[in-house]
């Protein structure tokens, strides 16, 4: 078949052999390969060349060619112009002109490999004609219908909260392919599918390598374990400068269709607008440093973040400022400084988290789905521990696959309290197996009656004889806040139960109080939640 034939849905020739109502029978010709039939037509030139576009059903009843005519090399030289101009098939016609299918015939065809269909005298051409549409028509039904419920799927999976893992899922559930997310320095971001061979990963990973070249698609071929051989394909997504920084979609499958083109064009398109809005580089290097400064962590622990976002955003910038100066000839303007926070700067949300299972950690387009879900960019997810900073009094909800702690909205100056608050939530929400658990944001009911100084006051004096004991202050706290519960206490402190009940029994010793008494536990919480 050439370059002129149309991408219409082709026909199997085994599908035309086993139609009850034609009873054609293959007579000659290669017989391993499920020849595909795009068109039909019928000629009784001598010459089939100039008529044909490839891959035809070629049917004649050899009227060019009476019997007397068809010793010598006449068959031979018929045979060969018709692979010669590309025909898919030679169906040929019992009667009028000829009895049975000639000799010399069925041997050219054997040595050419053309396919040589018998067709028997009951049998019109126009009712094979007629088979080959109807089998057409079916068969393009069948891709329309599979690619609308391949677009639907595909449109859900990227609604979904992890949009991109979900994308590649579906995309390798419709083609029976692995699918994999390239990122710019060629490192897998995430995968889905049964992996194939080392030898087709390195391919298909070398595909994508020579989109940073500029093609926007790259294909080739490797073979699998059981020797079958395997279609790659590599397509890019684009990239916020050019074509080495792009993010590129890989596909490894055993076979392609009609339809599959059409499913990859909408998981590509998909795939451009989900990861166009994703953290990268250094602007999550830069933002995971940005929080583990903000909730106190010492700058010298971060400064590698800093430099490595500081590196990668001068790299990305010089190539952004070459392409400006490249399109209009003058230097492009330094990007603009972000808004400068106002002094008191505002009330936040901590939100502490822990990823539940064992799920992968997805790096970037992890922490791009729950900047998106918390509604924040100021993330910091350091492997199955998260933490965030919500910036006012926005709700914090909860995440697919994470248990979060979210304290109480406070100053950027009380940004320890709020973590030491959204923490112990976390481990309420671990202790009691639920999603979210938020902290409580304002004094209600009697307490607000209460002077805070006095209160925190009566808190210091009353909690003294534990002061210098941080396990025992956090044990009665969580015990009190899951009341009193010892394997929930043990869960949420990850220690034994054994453990929390010597803490609690020495917490009572050195406090001289019967924890026993609920006025005594309604006192110690009131004292834990002002000191």
């Amino acid at each position: 078949m050439n370059d002129r034939v149309p991408p219409t849905a082709p026909v199997p020739l085994s599908a035309l052999l086993g139609h009850p109502a034609l009873g054609l029978r293959q007579v000659a010709g290669e017989r391993e390969v499920d020849t595909p039939v795009y068109f039909v037509h019928t000629s009784e030139m001598e010459d089939p060349v100039p008529y044909l576009l490839g891959g035809e059903l070629l049917l004649s009843a050899g009227v060019h060619c009476p019997e007397a005519a068809g010793a010598g090399t006449y068959w031979d030289r018929y045979v060969a112009r018709t692979v010669q101009a590309g025909a898919a098939a030679l169906g040929f016609g019992i009667a009028p002109v000829h009895e049975t299918v000639p000799r010399a015939l069925v041997e050219a065809c054997d040595r050419h490999g053309l396919p040589l269909v018998e067709v028997p005298r009951q049998t019109t051409f126009t009712a094979v004609a007629s088979a080959v549409w109807d089998a057409m028509a079916e068969r393009r039904h069948h891709e329309l219908r599979s690619v609308t419920e391949a677009q639907q799927s595909l449109a859900t999976a990227a609604a979904r909260p992890h949009p991109v893992p979900a994308v590649l899922r579906q995309l390798s559930q419709h083609l029976g392919a692995w699918t994999v997310l390239y990122g710019p320095d060629g490192a897998e971001l995430a995968a889905a599918g049964s992996r194939p061979p080392g030898q087709a990963r390195t391919a298909l990973g070398a595909l994508a390598g020579r989109l940073r070249s500029g093609p926007s698609s790259a294909a080739g071929r490797a073979a699998g374990a059981a020797g079958e051989e395997l279609q790659l394909t590599a397509y890019g997504l684009g990239g916020p400068a050019g074509p080495e920084d792009r993010l590129a979609l890989g596909v490894c499958a055993p076979r392609r269709d009609g339809a599959d083109g059409a499913i990859v064009g909408v998981a590509v398109v998909l795939l451009s607008l989900l990861t166009a809005r994703r953290v990268v580089g250094a602007e999550a290097e830069r933002t995971s440093a940005l929080v583990r400064l903000m909730l106190g962590a010492e700058p010298a622990r971060v400064a590698g973040l800093l430099a490595r976002s500081q590196r990668q955003q001068g790299q990305s910038g010089q190539r952004e400022q070459q392409g400006q100066q490249g399109q209009s000839g003058m230097p492009a303007e330094a990007p603009g400084k972000p808004a400068e926070p106002s002094e008191d700067g505002g009330l936040w949300t901590v939100v502490h988290g822990r990823r539940r299972g064992r799920g992968r950690d997805d790096g970037l387009l992890a922490t791009a789905a729950l900047a998106a879900g918390l509604g924040t960019p100021l993330v910091d997810l350091d492997g199955d521990a998260l933490r965030a900073l919500v910036p006012g009094e926005a709700e914090v909800r909860a995440q697919p696959g994470w248990t979060l702690g979210a304290g109480a909205p406070v100053p950027a100056a009380d940004l320890a309290r709020g973590g030491a608050d959204a923490a112990r939530a976390l481990r309420r929400a671990v202790a009691g197996r639920v999603p979210l658990v938020r902290h409580g944001t304002r004094a209600v009911g009697v307490v607000s009656l209460v002077d805070p100084a006095e209160a925190g006051a009566h808190g210091r004096a009353l909690l003294a004889p534990i002061e210098g004991a941080p396990a025992l202050l956090e044990t009665l706290r969580v015990w009190l806040s899951l009341h009193g519960s010892w394997d929930r206490t043990a869960v949420a402190l990850e220690v034994h139960r054994n453990t929390v009940r010597q803490r609690i029994a020495r917490a009572e010793a050195l406090l001289d109080v019967d924890l026993g008494d609920a006025d005594v536990r309604m006192e110690l919480w009131f004292a834990l939640k002002w000191a």
